[in-house]
């Protein structure tokens, strides 16, 4: 089995009936750092216009490498936050400084997040790295124009506020209709693997948030010219339903309405579903009108909140998850072994010292007895020593990743938060859509055991 699909919940392809895909991102692949940099540059514009920031603004240069995904905004503070799996904070910057552990602890006392907070804002999609970047520069200018600029929790609404709206206005997709070629990469292989998974008798349905006229030009842009078995994706697809307002697409109760491919128009839709091109709707109807189990559907997207989340917790759907960073990582994982083998060494290398220490303390304080003071201060010295070593070497090791952040999927040597999201609520996870496709659709993907703490010796 292919090494790229990375398995938390055992997963029988054989069982899949139906396998849904979410468009942007998923289905169809970015050049996700020109998207971002054209989403900034909208962004600063609607600031500096509409909502009176400084021009000071229009002059901030896009980073594609100061913001990752899962990070979490401090709204209130102005703050970047990068988490653990429990919600501790790891890392966290106000604007581009980094802000050291002693000041870390007495800004927050104690360092769990509440992420239902309204405070605190989540960065969980490739879509808001620009956003997470725009708003730590703003912070970061502040500081040198302090009463030009709002509050920080109303520069963080401000900057969500112009970028939805440029989702809305159609800023950014007029602009990416104008150039597709600098923004959406073709992939004949995903073509030509949706076409074998249909001889196998798989179903594949589409459910996105963007409108029909742009869902059809991505489409016939990235999928038609690819097939070999179909006249056109609309013969690929066996549904294709758009304006899906995920998440609520998979919790509330939401109507269908059928559009006419021709024109676009649309009409009220009060049967069951049959093939075809549908806007809005929701999964309970689809489940229900297909005659499907939960676990018959897989559904692979790239949103961990938008796309997987609330699928996993109300519809009972199968989950696969796209992150595309994921193989960088994993590249950078590869290189590392050496430097993490280092670190490991010398770890283990002062844990008796740390040991002996401990003892040597104790007996101090309990037994009343004299110890070997010389002996202590060189234990003390020498895991302090080592200490230094391996904090030089994990910079080091953090170079290799994001310089500002690290790994994606690690706080330091715990999981992140957005490692530990991905594990709960996704059955299976990859880089891109042709990893997955490119096995077997009878595939049987096996979760690997995990020993409990207890259980490693």
């Amino acid at each position: 089995m292919s090494s790229r699909v990375y398995v938390n919940r055992t997963l029988n392809l054989k069982r899949i009936r139906y396998i849904g895909l979410d468009m942007d991102h998923t289905l169809i692949r970015y050049h996700s750092e020109e998207f971002e940099r054209l989403s900034h540059s909208v962004m600063k514009e609607k600031l500096v216009k509409n909502r009176n920031y400084p021009e000071s603004v229009r002059s901030l240069k896009f980073d594609y490498d100061i913001a990752i995904r899962g990070l979490v905004i401090d709204r209130k503070k102005g703050n970047t936050l990068k988490l653990n799996r429990h919600s501790a904070i790891r890392a966290s910057f106000h604007g581009l400084t980094p802000v050291d552990f002693k000041t870390q602890q007495k800004m927050y006392k104690s360092t769990y997040i509440d992420l239902s907070d309204a405070n605190y804002m989540a960065v969980d999609t490739t879509f808001s790295i620009s956003l997470a970047t725009l708003i730590t520069q703003i912070v970061e200018l502040k500081k040198a124009e302090p009463t030009g600029f709002p509050d920080f929790a109303v520069i963080a609404d401000d900057v969500l506020y112009v970028l939805d709206e440029a989702h809305r206005d159609g800023s950014l997709k007029n602009v990416v209709k104008q150039d597709l070629d600098r923004f959406i990469i073709k992939d004949p292989e995903v073509v030509s693997h949706l076409e074998r998974y249909k001889k196998h008798g798989k179903k594949v349905f589409i459910v996105t948030n963007s409108d029909y006229e742009y869902t059809k030009l991505l489409l016939d842009y990235a999928i038609n010219p690819f097939l070999k078995d179909h006249k056109s994706w609309m013969d690929l697809f066996e549904l294709t339903i758009t304006s899906g307002q995920k998440p609520r697409f998979f919790y509330d109760n939401l109507k269908f309405l059928k559009v006419n491919p021709a024109d676009g128009s649309m009409t009220n839709h009060y049967d069951k579903l049959v093939p075809g091109i549908y806007q809005g709707g929701c999964a309970s109807t689809f489940t229900n009108d297909l005659g499907l189990e939960g676990d018959e559907i897989l559904y692979v997207g790239d949103h961990i909140y938008g796309d997987i989340l609330r699928l996993k917790k109300d519809c009972g759907w199968r989950t696969a998850m796209v992150i595309e960073e994921l193989h960088q990582e994993v590249v950078a994982n590869k290189k590392g072994e050496a430097l993490n083998s280092e670190i490991e060494q010398m770890m283990k290398k002062k844990e008796p010292m740390e040991d002996e220490l401990t003892d040597l303390m104790t007996l101090k304080v309990e037994k009343n007895s004299s110890v070997d003071e010389s002996r202590i201060d060189h234990l003390q010295k020498t895991i302090s020593d080592i200490d230094s070593q391996i904090s030089s070497l994990i910079k080091k090791q953090q170079l290799m990743y994001n310089a500002h952040w690290g790994q994606l999927m690690r706080a330091g040597n715990e999981e992140s938060y957005f490692a530990y999201q991905v594990d709960r609520y996704a059955c299976v996870y990859f880089a891109k859509l042709a990893d997955l496709l490119e096995l077997s659709p009878r595939t049987y993907f096996r979760a690997p055991r995990r020993p409990l703490s207890h259980e490693i010796y």
